[in-house]
């Protein structure tokens, strides 16, 4: 089975990487022999992985990864999920979308914030919130 796997380095970085033997290849980071990054920031320690049926599911959970926060990595690492939905929301600040949330089940809801400076409102009514949903300020 292939895996994405988040290594932590000793200067507190992340390293994200994918590999078909997550063993081997976390012997070959702690000896300097995996990526450039990992063997300047010894010694590192698996913080994270996941397993995937095929290695292309793998490789774009790593790209998809790269390309995030560094407080979204340690919000997947500690699995705060509820972090992980405020750290995906769009933070431009004229979305109007700025109060979408997601309820235990996944399923999107909206409380439909003004907008702020002109931007395109709703035309139909609005779903309400789910019970159990804080509205963030």
């Amino acid at each position: 089975m292939p895996y994405m796997y988040i290594l932590e380095c000793a200067d507190g970085s992340y390293y994200t990487g994918s590999t078909w033997n997550l063993e081997k290849r976390l012997w070959e980071h702690q000896n300097g022999q995996g990526a450039k990054h990992t063997a300047r920031h010894l010694p590192v320690k698996l913080v994270y992985f996941e397993e995937g049926e095929r290695i292309e599911d793998v490789y774009y959970r790593e790209k998809q990864i790269q390309g995030w926060s560094r407080k979204k990595k340690q919000s997947l690492i500690v699995g705060n999920t509820n972090a992980l939905h405020r750290l995906s929301e769009c933070q431009n600040e004229t979305h109007w979308t700025r109060g979408v949330g997601f309820t235990s089940t996944g399923s999107v809801h909206r409380d439909f914030a003004q907008p702020t400076s002109g931007s395109a409102q709703p035309t139909s009514g609005s779903a309400q919130p789910t019970s159990g949903y804080t509205q963030r300020d």
